[in-house]
């Protein structure tokens, strides 16, 4: 049975075409994991199909009365719920339920006895559906869920407001999982999760009885969770059965088959070119030589697809710093309450060191004290000399009308616009990202533009907390390569051991200072 059917759908920002005359349809069960490079358009797709964006053109066409649920880490969470309050919202429908049938039966007083048979018949088709659905163990799964993805290591009775990004995203991605909607739309969900809490989604997602599309650029979680391909490329959309490893070898196969066939056809185009050129002037050759041009005339060309431009990151070092990059003396992080012990560390110079820690136990924080963005609680932190630090941050709140080339240029006055424009090619974006506002980009090319401000500076230390949320595969290996060479020194925010093992000199577990019981 068919969910969701796409049929025909085109559409672009500006003279930018993002999908042209794209069709999909997903079946029950189906577990499909979304791909394509950084700007291809997925998370556009996942608006799209929810509502949040009109095509151009086609038509979205969904099942009735199917349940859908859509991981929206831009959802409002009110100040005054408990992350409780918030889980509990996804049985809404069920409460909604629960307090009809009480009206019901208050209706019941004073009820005829044929009228009070109906009521009785509705009540009870209601109470099978509340007892069926679990909804007297609701807080019991609702614990359950929130264990699985560490919640509970920052209480259940926390107000949401207080809660950082990485916290919010897990608290919006449980209440999703609580829900067990017939669809589940799931865009980017290992961002912000800590490594036992991405197993313990993979065990739920492989378990999971109905369908689910999944964006993620997490290919070993996305590799053991779907059973069905959907790749996003030069504005089409094309279907693969299996894993991304059987992907990636049909891919590659007809990858192969197509370029064979273009030379093949090449060779021949230009036989037949020569033929006619040699032959047309000829009387006694010229009837051939008619045949072979209306052959060319008629000949259906194979065209291969564009190369994608591949990012190319190299930080650019500033003078040698002194020994010490910094050291803490009793340093005590938070905000209204500590969030660690008091720590004396230090960083030296050629260090290279990745923090390790689950959510909410303070690794940004840190960080932002550190570099003397936020005060500390208590105690204090030293520079060292002749630092030139370059700072990648988690989150930018900001609304940024700016184009590409703008943002980029205010930051680099002295830059001709050929500079800008090769400096933003170098990380992978086309002409006509870098001519596109940076508010319309996708979250991977956003990322690609902060990467190409870095790149830019002159640094002897790069602070970078999380820099590969949104990040493609291929900007990530290039990233863990340019990383990898820098001389300079580095202190990275990590959820992917996979990116920072072979990079960094030393890994500081923050589990070992917090405050926080686990």
């Amino acid at each position: 049975m068919s969910l969701l059917t796409v049929k025909n759908l085109s559409h672009g920002f500006g003279d930018r075409a993002i999908f042209n005359d794209v069709s999909f349809r997903l079946l029950q069960g189906e577990h499909i994991g979304l791909i394509g490079a950084n700007g291809e358009g997925k998370s556009t797709f996942m608006n799209i199909i929810t509502g949040k964006l009109e095509p151009d053109a086609g038509n979205i066409t969904w099942s009735k009365n199917v349940r859908v649920g859509y991981l929206d880490q831009h959802a409002v969470l009110n100040q005054g719920m408990t992350i409780l309050d918030v889980l509990r919202t996804a049985f809404q429908y069920l409460f909604d339920i629960e307090s009809e049938m009480n009206s019901l039966f208050a209706k019941m007083g004073e009820a005829d006895p044929e009228e009070l048979e109906k009521l009785l018949e509705e009540t009870g088709r209601m109470q099978d559906m509340l007892t069926n659905s679990d909804f007297y163990t609701i807080d019991a799964k609702a614990e359950e869920v929130a264990n699985g993805l560490g919640l509970n290591e920052f209480g259940l009775d926390r107000d949401v407001h207080d809660l950082s990004g990485g916290q919010r995203t897990k608290v919006l991605l449980a209440k999703l999982l609580l829900e067990k909607p017939e669809i589940l739309l799931l865009d980017e969900p290992t961002n912000y999760l800590d490594v036992e809490h991405i197993e313990w989604l993979k065990h739920y997602l492989l378990n999971y009885d109905h369908a689910f599309i999944l964006i993620s650029h997490d290919i070993p979680f996305l590799n053991s969770v779907v059973n069905l391909i959907y790749h996003m490329e030069n504005q089409e959309l094309s279907r693969y059965p299996g894993d991304y490893n059987e992907f990636l070898r049909v891919y590659e196969m007809k990858k192969q088959q197509k370029e064979a066939a273009y030379k093949k056809q090449q060779k021949e185009i230009a036989s037949l070119k020569d033929f006619v050129a040699r032959n047309k002037a000829n009387a006694a050759t010229s009837r051939m030589a008619m045949s072979r041009q209306k052959k060319l005339d008629k000949m259906d060309v194979i065209e291969l697809d564009a190369e994608k431009p591949k990012p190319s990151f190299d930080f650019k070092p500033a003078r040698t710093p002194g020994k010490y990059l910094f050291e803490t003396k009793d340093l005590v992080i938070g905000y209204e309450e500590p969030l660690s012990r008091p720590l004396n560390l230090s960083m030296e110079r050629g260090q290279k060191i990745a923090l390790y820690g689950a959510n909410g136990i303070g690794k940004t924080t840190l960080l932002r004290s550190i570099l003397g963005e936020i005060p500390s609680v208590s105690g204090s932190v030293q520079l060292g000399e002749h630092l030139h630090i370059g700072y990648f941050e988690q989150e930018i709140k900001v609304t940024n009308s700016k184009t590409c080339i703008e943002e980029v240029w205010d930051e680099f006055p002295h830059f001709t616009q050929y500079e800008v424009r090769a400096a933003l090619a170098k990380c992978g974006l086309t002409t006509k990202h870098i001519e596109s506002k940076v508010q319309v980009l996708s979250g991977g090319e956003k990322a690609k533009v902060r990467l190409c401000k870095l790149m830019n500076k002159e640094t002897n230390i790069l602070v970078l907390d999380e820099p590969t949320n949104h990040l493609d595969h291929d900007a990530k290996v290039e990233l863990k390569r340019a990383l990898d060479e820098y001389k300079g020194s580095v202190l990275l925010i990590s959820h992917e051991p996979d990116f920072y093992e072979g990079i960094v000199t030393d890994i500081w577990n923050c589990e070992d200072w917090t405050t926080k019981v686990f």
